[in-house]
């Protein structure tokens, strides 16, 4: 029984040091803590410019579906059907204007910076790889002039002419030594 809890106790480590697992929880406390940010930015900005053109709080607006829709004052129940579609009106423009703040402040300059970065990188690559050519290339040429010197000024192998040596074949080991 022991070896199952150890089991247990170690699968759970190996679950919490997952890399994915601490990074959601790192998003999920960043997005906590953002989500203040983007509601000062709406009810402080966005919802006054919005209520210069109506008003800001659109919960008071309402529809009777079913006779006259009176609240008695007494109890406080309402007579009829009323459809508050001004709250769902509210909640979907709230949920509109904090998209937008979120992806025109935070979104779209992240990825502008992400395309940068890895056009940075990108030019890195190739720039590491036209040395790697380069070298290579030199290389090459260090050798075909090390076979050009042993064979006596005959293009060796591999030296790009498309000769391999005397009428074309490869040629052999050096006679006399």
């Amino acid at each position: 029984m022991s070896e199952k809890k150890v089991s247990l106790l170690e699968g759970f480590k190996a679950f919490l040091m997952r890399g994915n697992v601490i990074d959601l929880a790192v998003a999920v406390v960043i997005g906590a803590a953002f989500t203040n940010i983007v509601n000062a930015v709406v009810k402080g900005v966005i919802n006054p410019l919005v209520g210069a053109f109506g008003t800001q709080d659109l919960d008071h607006y309402s529809s009777c579906l079913q006779g006259p829709c009176t609240t008695d004052p007494k109890t406080g129940e309402m007579d009829g059907i009323e459809i508050l579609w001004g709250s769902v009106l509210s909640a979907t423009l709230s949920f509109l204007i904090t998209a937008a703040v979120v992806y025109f402040l935070m979104v779209l300059p992240m990825a502008k910076y992400l395309a940068r970065r890895a056009a940075k990188q990108a030019a890195k690559e190739s720039a590491r790889e036209t040395i790697e050519v380069s070298e290579l290339e030199v290389l090459k040429e260090i050798r075909d002039e090390l076979v050009s010197q042993r064979t006596g000024g005959l293009p060796g192998p591999g030296s790009g002419d498309g000769l391999d040596g005397p009428g074309g074949a490869t040629a052999g080991p050096r006679e006399g030594r």
